[in-house]
Parts: C-alpha cells; structure tokens; sequence
C-alpha cells in the first residue's frame, strides 16, 4: 500500500520513529503540506495520515485509490467525515490520548495566576530579592485554590480529570455538559446551567467539543455574567471563544485574566487581539505535545492500522 503522512513534523520532530509504518507498505513523511500540494501528493495514495491538513471533497475526488483515513488527533473536524463514509471510507482517531496532559496544563495555568511564579522568579533574577529589606516580598496578590469555585464546560474525560485534581486542592465544582451523568460520589460537586456557572465561577475551563452550538459559546453575553476576578482557562477548541469579546473583557477589566492554549486561527496572524490583551497567557497548542502523550498518540495510531489492516478498523469517526 502506497501511505502517504501530510503533517508528521509536529508528532513527531524526530524523537519518535515513523519505521514501523514500512510494515503496512511505502510510506512517504512530509513535515508539513500546504493545501495547494494536497492533491499532489495524495493522488495515489491508499491510506492518508494527517493532523490539521484539511482533506474536503475537492480533494478527496482527486485520491483515486484512497481507502482509509488516519488521524494523528482527537478532533476530526479537518477531514470531510460525512463524505467519506458516503464513498466508504473509514475515518480513525486518537481518542483519550491526552486527557492528563490537558489537566495537567489547565493546573499550570491556575497556579500561574494564583501563584506568579514567573513573575516572582524574573523579580529575583533581576536583583530585587537581594535588595529586599526583608526575608520575602510579592509583586502581585497570592491566592490559594482551596475553596474556589471551578467551572467546567464539557464533561468528558478531560473534564473529569480535572474535576478529580480540583477536589486534590479542595475547590468547589460546577459543570455543565450535554449529557448529565451521575457524579454523587464526588464531593463539592453541582451540575448547574451555563448562566449559573457563569456568574459564581472563580476559574472557569473550556473542554467541550466545537460544534455549531458551542462555536462562540463563550461571547460577549458570557461574559457580561463572570465576576471581574474569574479567570478563563481554554484547553479545547480556539472557536469555542468569541476573541474579540474576550479581549474586550480583558481589557476593560471586566475579567482579571485568560489562559490560552488554542486560538480561532493557528497559528494566530499578529494582529489577533488576544496576543496584546492584558493578562492573557497564551501557548502555542502544546497540552498534546508532551514526550509521554506523542507516544500514547502513535501506539493508538498503530493499533488505527493494525485494525484496518484485518479489515475491522476501530475508532472510526464517520
């Protein structure tokens, strides 16, 4: 089989190995493809592997042996999922492969706000703890979790995992989802309305999928409801949040900060207004990107090939 990998450079930049695909056929790895080179390099492929290189039906008319369709992600919003199955083609993702990772970045983004560990640790390099009259000194107020309320929106696996680190620190926990499931074992636990969760959230984190319903989900009117001190944390989808709206908010004062790891566009033209918006800490999409979580990706990814390979493919999304 003729395989060809779109988009490898960002799974793995060399400290993983590709060489187990030669097992399935020719393999071809390109670190990046731009969309003007899709069809070109596709056309004969049977198996596709890609990340975020769009395939939509304009391209997939022109693969003229295609049979499947690899992910090197969860989200399989990139490829045209509805046409491919009307052609018979299967669509496999990496489900739950970084549920930890995310969990552990939405902490790394609370304890960035409640404990400025940066900014303390640039003020000592730069002198002022050895100027200092006395044995400590803050530049901006600390704060501990315990006993904040945390909003989370989306309640799948990565909601969950942070709801289990949140009562680790003794917060309160809101949360809406789609579909309610029965969390009575949790202690300081409420499913609540998006309005509620809203108003009474002092940290609220995005981890629900983008749909149509949750395109901008977090607006204006949103944000109209959150306390001037909550803070905003986005591990899941860029278009979840309205930018301009955020950054309005941000600005004006009506929300003490966000934390960002996804943005509409990625990577983000310079004039986005979140990367000029106050306290507003944003990463270049690397919840996923950790040594661990790039190899949990591709061992599923081989157990995507194994399947298809014995014709009973798994993790289909289409």
């Amino acid at each position: 089989m003729k395989i060809v990998i779109l988009d490898g450079y960002t799974t793995n930049p060399g400290d993983l190995s590709w060489e187990w695909f030669s097992a399935y056929g020719d393999v071809t790895v390109y670190d990046r493809t731009p969309r003007e080179k899709i069809v070109e390099r596709t056309r004969d492929a049977e198996i596709v592997v890609t990340n975020k290189t769009p395939l939509g039906k304009t391209e997939i008319d022109q693969m003229l042996n295609l049979r499947f369709v690899a992910l090197l992600s969860t989200g399989y919003n990139v490829v045209d999922g509805a046409y491919l199955r009307q052609k018979g083609i299967p669509v496999s993702n990496i489900p739950a492969y970084s549920t930890g990772a995310v969990a552990q970045l939405v902490f790394a983004f609370l304890t960035a706000f409640t404990n400025r560990v940066a900014l303390h640790s640039e003020a000592v390099h730069a002198g002022e703890w050895s100027r200092c009259p006395d044995f400590c000194f803050w530049k901006a107020p600390l704060a501990e979790l315990a006993g904040k309320t945390l909003g989370i929106i989306g309640f799948g696996g990565i909601g969950q995992k942070v709801a289990d680190i949140a009562a680790a620190f003794d917060m309160q926990v809101l949360a809406v989802s789609g579909h309610e499931t029965d969390q009575s074992a949790r202690k300081n636990f409420q499913w609540t309305t998006l309005e509620d969760l809203a108003a009474r959230s002092d940290f609220i984190t995005l981890h629900c999928p983008l749909t149509e319903k949750t395109e901008n989900l977090v607006d204006a009117a949103f944000l109209a409801r959150c306390k001037p001190t909550a803070y905003l944390i986005n591990t899941a989808r860029g278009p979840v949040v309205d930018a301009a709206a955020l950054a309005d908010a941000l600005n004006e004062g009506r929300l003490a900060g966000a934390g960002l790891d996804v943005l509409t566009t990625e990577p983000p033209a310079h004039d986005n207004p979140l990367l000029h918006a106050k306290n507003c800490l944003v990463t270049p999409h690397i919840a996923w990107a950790g040594f661990e979580t790039r190899a949990r990706l591709m061992s599923i990814l081989k157990e995507n090939f194994a399947a298809f390979a014995k014709g009973t493919p798994i993790h289909v999304v289409n």
